[in-house]
Parts: structure tokens; C-alpha cells; sequence
């Protein structure tokens, strides 16, 4: 079933489109689940695999590393595949990823969990290179950054859901875990650690087993096939972009996604470290991803109940990267604990800067140029990969607070992105 511009119009209408976005919110779902196990993954091969903290987030790199390298071979890949088959490989990719844990667990070989990791980002790549586009395009363009907030909702959730369930299961009762690490030694040591890389087996497992069911049920969810003749612009008649103005396009698009994604998960994922270093004990710790996942499960509800009825995506784009510069004053200058909460609330600055990137740089793009487009915006999730590092890095020269510094730079390109980066 192919999907063109009328039968957009249809499905709005109709219950089939309240349907197609239950669906494509599952996605979104699995999305966050899986994305946000990092956050309780990152404390928990610390201590498994005895890491340095830099090292630890070689995770966030591994996994987001896997964008850069295979989002265009995944925009090619919809070629041969359409995009609900590519739909399909990616839940299949990223169920034997998950698979890749068990070797790696029995063996606590950090490379190996690194390669998995890999693996399950690959899966995701091309999983989220067809969704975005997809979203984005099922139903009128002043609405898509409404429809991407409604799918935010379903991402966040699950990724307050990740770090909690993950904590429980792999890192039970973890400053008692500390305390008996702490003496022993030798071959006991060993043991110990060994038993603690096991732990991640089931979980790993389980997810495996339904994103391998949800694979196979696709075939038979009856999503519309997009034509490359859907565009983005509510025409019949939409031009193809001059070669100069789609590189420009492109290129902005990149860097406001890398910007975006590089703050996402820095406040995600090292806010477990950040307690930490504030004297927070590793069992609540372990649990901070939630609060800025829950921050950010707000800001996409708010988001989805004001735009564009009250505020623009423009404007809310805007107003969301001001409140992160505020904040991120605010993390930098206020002691211990209030200064950790300041981090969680960034999730809800963040939440907005994602949805309000993509219809702007989908904007009049069709055929070829939407594909590439999609494609390469994705490739800018590479900054979840990339941003953490960097943190790490100037943690271990300065300090884990004034680390979050690095943050700065990325707002204000977004500030920048929305006022100057448009035809």
C-alpha cells in the first residue's frame, strides 16, 4: 500500500491514521527503551569491567558512533527494501545486537559489549531513518513537530522506564555491591566481577525476543508504504532545491541534530557520574537518567498540547534553548545535589529542540533529496556519541561540573540554526 499525498489526507481523517501512530509510538518506545539503558549500563561497566571513567563512555560513542557509519547506507537501503522493510531489518539487526550481550557478558570482554552496542545502534539507525521521515510526513507539515512531540512522549516514557528496570536488575543493592567489591581481591575478585557481567544476560535476552516477535508482526501491521512522491511542503507542485541551498540545508541540519542529540544524552547519560562525584550513593545514582528523561517526557507533553495551536515550533524551538542556557548556569554554579536536579531539568529544555529540527529541515524536500536528507540528519546523532567523550575528557582535567560547559557552544548554534539557517 503506497501512501501519497491524498491518501495523507484520508488517513487524517480516518481511524487508521490514529492507528498508524499508535504503531509507529511503539517504535518510538522501543526506541527510548533500548537508547536509554546506556544510563544505567555506563555506572554498571565501570565496576564490571573495572573502567577508568572516560572509558565508561566509550558506550554512548559506541552506540551512537553506529549513526554516522550507517545512516546513509540505510537511506540507500530503502531503495531495495522500502521503508517497511527496512523497518523490519532494523528490529532484527538490533535483536541479534542484543544477542551479542551473551558472549560478551561470559566473557566481560568491554570490546565485546562495545561491538553489541554497535550492532544494536546499527539496527536503530536504520529503524529511526525510516520512522522520523515517516512521522514526519503523516499528516499536515504546521503539525509535525505536534505529532514528533506525541512520539517524544512514548520515547521518554520508556526511557524513564530503561534506567529504573536496568538499575534493579543489574546493579541490586549497588552500594552494598561497592562495599564488598572494596575487599576483596585476587581470584574472589574476579569471581565477583564475573557473576556482576552476568546479570545483563536475561534483560538482554528478553529485549531480543520482542524486537525479534515485533519484527515478524510487522508484516502483517499494514503500515502505508511512503512514495517518493509524499513531500513536505502541503503541495502537489513542490520544487526540488537548487544543489547550493540542499547542501546548506543539509549541513545546518546536521549540526543543529549533532548539537541536539550531543545535549540530549549528555544530561542523560553522565548525570549517574555527576551524583556520584556530589556524594550521591550509586543506588540512587543509578536512577538519575529517569528524572531527565521524565523532565523531557514533560517537555514533549507540553509541547504536544501547545503546538502549533498556541506557539509556533519556531518559537517554542527558540524558548527551549534560551531555558537551557539559564540552567546550564545554574548546573554550573550551584553546589552538590541542586545543582545535579538543574542537570535533570535540561531533559525538559531539551525535549523540544528535536521535533522543531526536522520539519524545518525536511521543508519542500521529495524523492532523492528527502531520503538523502533523512539520512544525513540522522548521521548527526553521532554528537550523542562524540559530546560525551568530550565531557569525559574535560572532567578528568577540570572537574565533572565545569565539564558541562562544553553544553554552551551547542545552544547557542541552535539559537543560531533557527534565526539564520532557512532559505
Amino acid at each position: 500500500m503506497t501512501l501519497h499525498k491524498n491518501a495523507v489526507t484520508a488517513i487524517n481523517t480516518s481511524s487508521e491514521y490514529i492507528r498508524h501512530i499508535v504503531l509507529i509510538g511503539i517504535f518510538f518506545f522501543i526506541f527510548g527503551f533500548v537508547t536509554w539503558t546506556n544510563g544505567a549500563l555506563i555506572p554498571y561497566l565501570r565496576i564490571a569491567c573495572q573502567l577508568q571513567e572516560w572509558e565508561a563512555y566509550l558506550v554512548t560513542f559506541s552506540f551512537y558512533i553506529a549513526y554516522t557509519v550507517m545512516a546513509l547506507p540505510s537511506g540507500k537501503l530503502f531503495a531495495y527494501t522500502g521503508m517497511i522493510g527496512g523497518m523490519r531489518l532494523g528490529l532484527m539487526i538490533m535483536a541479534f545486537g542484543c544477542l551479542c550481550f551473551v558472549p560478551a557478558a561470559l566473557s566481560r570482554e568491554y570490546f565485546i559489549f562495545l561491538v553489541a552496542l554497535f550492532i544494536v545502534g546499527t539496527g536503530l539507525t536504520i529503524l529511526q531513518t525510516a520512522v522520523n521521515p515517516y512521522i514526519t510526513l503523516l499528516g499536515p507539515p504546521q503539525s509535525a513537530a505536534r505529532r514528533i512531540s506525541i512520539m517524544g512522549i512514548c520515547n521518554k516514557f520508556a526511557g524513564v522506564l530503561a534506567p529504573i528496570i536496568f538499575g534493579a536488575i543489574i546493579l541490586k543493592d549497588a552500594q552494598g555491591l561497592i562495599k564488598e567489591l572494596e575487599v576483596l581481591s585476587g581470584i574472589m575478585l574476579e569471581r565477583r566481577l564475573d557473576e556482576l557481567a552476568r546479570s545483563v544476560i536475561l534483560p538482554y535476552s528478553i529485549m531480543a525476543v520482542i524486537l525479534f516477535a515485533l519484527g515478524l508482526l510487522l508484516r502483517y501491521a499494514r503500515l502505508p508504504e511512503l512514495d517518493s512522491a509524499v513531500t513536505t511542503g502541503g503541495s502537489a507542485h513542490v520544487r526540488i532545491l537548487p544543489p547550493k541551498k540542499y547542501s546548506r540545508r543539509l549541513i545546518t541540519g546536521f549540526i543543529a541534530i549533532f548539537c541536539t542529540v550531543g545535549a540530549e544524552v549528555v544530561a542523560g547519560d553522565t548525570i549517574a557520574n555527576y551524583g556520584i562525584y556530589h556524594g550521591i550513593n550509586l543506588d540512587t545514582a543509578k536512577m538519575l537518567t529517569s528524572y531527565t528523561l521524565g523532565a523531557m517526557m514533560i517537555g514533549y507533553l507540553l509541547g504536544s498540547m501547545i503546538i502549533p495551536k498556541y506557539i509556533s515550533q519556531d518559537a517554542a524551538f527558540r524558548a527551549s534553548n534560551y531555558l537551557a542556557l539559564f540552567l546550564l548556569i545554574w548546573v554550573l554554579f550551584l553546589p552538590g545535589n541542586a545543582s545535579v536536579h538543574c542537570v535533570s531539568l535540561l531533559g525538559f529544555a531539551n525535549a523540544l529542540l528535536w521535533p522543531a529540527i526536522w520539519p524545518q529541515a525536511l521543508h519542500n524536500l521529495q524523492g532523492k533529496q528527502l531520503h538523502t536528507a533523512s539520512a544525513v540528519l540522522i548521521m548527526g546523532i553521532a554528537g550523542g556519541a562524540v559530546v560525551p567523550l568530550i565531557y569525559g575528557w574535560v572532567a578528568g582535567y577540570i572537574n565533572n561540573q565545569f565539564a558541562y560547559a562544553i553544553l554552551a557552544p551547542l545552544y547557542f548554534y541552535n539559537l543560531w540554526y533557527t534565526f539564520k539557517a532557512r532559505d
